[in-house]
């Protein structure tokens, strides 16, 4: 009788790269939706309502900015599940989907303002029609998503110890004391 010894090949979890490259498109649409110069759901201001007004554009990044850094921490507390083992891949991956989920978010927005928003005359300046005049800001999606898993795996290492035991490594009793 012949055994069969299945051997289970670990594929890199390309799940994590899709998924924040994907939540790309919703943070893209709320960009639109709430940042001055696009919808202007947040201040309904008619006065930063257009980009002709320069008082938009640090709001509008701004706007943006803010949510990627909301994005990054939900996706370092997925990463981070207590419910499996956490893996470097895991984390590389899902930087890299951040990274292309903050493009994907940018160019999702300004075409929901080229199809639904009102044309702009950009004559005068480019960052009268809706865009995103600081690009590092596409650096703190990834940035939120690695700060965020530190410090959550920093707390799970002071909560449990280095080999996962209920035993606290910080503020625990010392050895002979």
């Amino acid at each position: 009788m012949t055994q069969r010894i299945r051997r289970r090949t670990e594929r890199l979890p390309w799940a994590w790269f899709a998924a924040a490259t994907a939540g790309g498109i919703p943070v893209g649409l709320l960009w639109w939706l709430l940042a001055p110069g696009g919808l202007n759901l947040i201040t309904r201001d008619p006065a930063l309502g257009e980009g002709t007004n320069p008082d938009v554009w640090l709001p509008r990044d701004l706007t943006l900015a803010g949510l990627f850094v909301l994005a990054g921490c939900l996706l370092a507390v997925f990463v981070t599940d207590k419910s499996r083992r956490p893996r470097q891949e895991d984390l590389l991956l899902a930087l890299t989907g951040s990274l292309a989920g903050a493009v994907v978010a940018w160019q999702v927005g300004m075409f929901a303002s080229q199809l639904w928003g009102a044309p702009a005359d950009t004559s005068l300046n480019a960052s009268v029609a809706f865009s995103l005049r600081s690009l590092p800001v596409l650096l703190l999606w990834p940035a939120a998503t690695a700060i965020g898993t530190f410090a959550f795996s920093l707390l799970t290492l002071l909560k449990h110890g280095p080999e996962g035991t209920a035993g606290s490594v910080a503020g625990g009793g010392a050895p002979g004391a």
